[in-house]
């Protein structure tokens, strides 16, 4: 009722807007080029500035209550997700505008003023100061990080072997398989109700499948899950059958073929694809838990063992891993405004990273900080895996159209809430 709603209230908005002067239409910014005949920094016309402000405060109205997370829109007064194609071509313009203006002076300048008010930072640090520190990213591999970082190649492999011995385990392995396939069968489920066909049937069908074979092992480390006293299946019991997860494998397969016919279900397609690199690694290993404690022992270190050795620093499959095992979540992690890393004075630096907001009512604000405390902290957590060299501090800022300005501490991290404002 909501989505139909906003849909119906948003005005149809240009990718592009422009201004008008002496009967013709200009273009709305204006390049600066450096030595190398690069782009450095954008000019806009106040002209533009006025109307952008109007369109922009226009349509965070309209999306008030809808919150932008990981990769999906959000309502934020019941969390419950929206689809509507026509709120995310808004929720889409909002942003590119809102983005626009943190390059203009007047909010580079009251950005300065907060953080040098607030902190001991060095007070001729240029922050979000250069076009590409204003841009979205998607952060789907520890590649993506590392270089983000600038970590060297010697440290990657740190990295890398750090994580591995951490993050496939084989709890860590099913239990991510399952987060997977339990979000993807609500999201199955959902798409059922409101448009029901074969192919979704088909792969509801498959995810129920894929979890009931799961259901059948479980980690030696839960001691509810076994004892040391398991026995191996008796002769009454020859009819039944050890899975290994190449039947996982194929099921996944299947799966795959499923989604790429499903548009909205595509984040959770490309996640099916990261998993399955795993599964070929450990294709032949047994996945059965009734098989006796020490060969279901064995099993488990084969898991460990292969895809510890297979896994590399730009496995999809591995990050997942890693978000599991840090935030309990599989979504990629999407940051707004990726900002960058500054030093800050003698050993010390600073990674800024920033978020839009519609508003900047309680919840939004909540919401936006733990966004950002979770993409801090993957990277606070490489930085500090690799060794380097430097104490790194982390600070979030949060921008809406208004004229308030505050400043919060949440899990010792400060976050600024910044009003943008002609």
């Amino acid at each position: 009722m909501m989505g139909y709603k906003l849909a119906n209230n948003l005005l149809y908005g240009t990718k592009y807007l422009k201004i008008k002067q002496r009967g013709a239409y200009c273009s709305k910014k204006v390049f600066l080029y450096n030595s190398a005949e690069e782009p450095h920094e954008e000019i806009f016309h106040s002209e533009w500035y006025e109307q952008a402000f109007t369109k922009a405060r226009k349509l965070a109205r309209l999306l008030e209550n809808v919150d932008s997370i990981d990769g999906r829109l959000i309502n934020i007064n019941d969390n419950s997700t929206i689809t509507d194609e026509h709120i995310e071509q808004k929720m889409h313009t909002f942003k590119s505008l809102a983005r626009t203006f943190l390059g203009s002076p007047s909010v580079q300048q009251q950005l300065k003023t907060n953080v040098t008010k607030n902190t001991t930072f060095m007070q001729d640090v240029a922050y979000f100061s250069k076009p590409n520190e204003r841009e979205p990213m998607t952060i789907n591999s520890l590649t993506k990080v590392s270089s983000f970082l600038n970590i060297s190649a010697q440290q990657k492999k740190l990295v890398r072997l750090t994580v591995c011995s951490q993050v496939t385990e084989h709890r860590i392995w099913t239990s991510t398989l399952e987060e997977i396939l339990n979000e993807l069968k609500i999201d199955f489920e959902s798409l059922s109700y409101h448009c029901a066909d074969k192919g979704t049937e088909m792969g509801m069908q498959i995810v129920s499948s894929c979890l009931k074979l799961l259901a059948k092992t479980a980690s030696l480390d839960d001691p509810e899950s076994t004892s040391w006293m398991r026995l191996l299946p008796t002769k009454e019991a020859d009819s039944y059958t050890i899975h290994k997860w190449e039947d996982v494998l194929e099921m996944f397969n299947d799966l795959i073929k499923c989604l790429r016919s499903k548009k909205r279900l595509n984040c959770y397609l490309l996640k099916v694809e990261a998993m399955k690199e795993g599964l070929n690694q450990i294709r032949d290993v047994i996945m059965d838990k009734n098989i006796g404690y020490r060969e279901a022992k064995h099993q488990e270190s084969l898991i460990h063992k292969k895809l510890s050795k297979n896994l590399g620093h730009s496995s999809k499959g591995l990050f997942t891993l890693l978000i599991y095992y840090l935030y309990g979540s599989i979504r990629d992690i999407e940051v707004e405004i990726c900002g960058g890393v500054y030093g800050v004075g003698g050993d010390r630096f600073c990674l800024c990273m920033g978020k839009i907001m519609s508003s900047n009512e309680e919840e939004m604000v909540l919401s936006g900080v733990k966004q950002l405390d979770r993409a801090l902290g993957l990277f606070k957590f490489v930085w500090e895996t690799a060794g380097m060299r430097g104490n790194l501090e982390l600070q979030g800022h949060l921008w809406y159209f208004g004229t308030k300005q505050r400043t919060l501490t949440y899990k010792g991290n400060s976050y600024f809430v910044h009003g943008i404002d002609l």
